[in-house]
Order: C-alpha cells, then structure tokens, then sequence
C-alpha cells in the first residue's frame, strides 16, 4: 500500500541531505502515518484507516469523523474513503 494519507492526501515529499562539507544526497520526507479505528457515529461502526497524525488531530478538532468528512473534498480522499463519505451522506438523508 502506497505511504499516502487516507484523508489529507498527504504523501512523500523528496528533498535533500546536506552534509556539513554541502554534499548533496537525494532523500524522501514520509508522512507520520498511523493504523488507526475511527467511530462514525451516524453509522454506528469503526472504520480502519492509515492516517497522517496531523489528520488525526483534524478530526478531533472538527469533532469525529463523520464532520471532518462532511468538510473534505473529495480529491483529497482515498477511495475507502470516498465510500465511507458516501454511506454516511445516505444515512443522514434518509434518517
């Protein structure tokens, strides 16, 4: 599975080690990923994600995971994500 935030999209980024003599080596930057189970609570079910810790405290901050999706775009979210949005959007219509 690819090193990419389920939610925020976030990926890895490349740079440089720069040695004190300012040699010059190719490096990748990884995202603070993280397994973790959210709880929806209009679906009543854990979900499984790999998550950035920065997305992590986003959804704290927005208050769950069904708000912090209500907010995301849809071009920042994975496909199991997009399914989740998806699910929890048709249970709130018809609730």
């Amino acid at each position: 599975m690819a090193r990419r935030c389920e939610l925020t999209g976030k990926g890895p980024m490349v740079g440089n080690n720069v040695s004190h003599a300012k040699n010059r080596t190719r490096r990748r930057f990884l995202p603070n990923l993280n397994d973790v189970s959210l709880q929806s609570e209009t679906l009543g079910r854990t979900f499984k994600l790999k998550i950035s810790a920065a997305a992590l405290r986003s959804v704290d901050h927005r208050g769950g995971l069904d708000a912090y999706l209500a907010k995301a775009k849809d071009a920042e979210l994975s496909e199991n994500a997009l399914k989740i949005k998806k699910d929890i959007l048709k249970a709130q219509a018809t609730a």
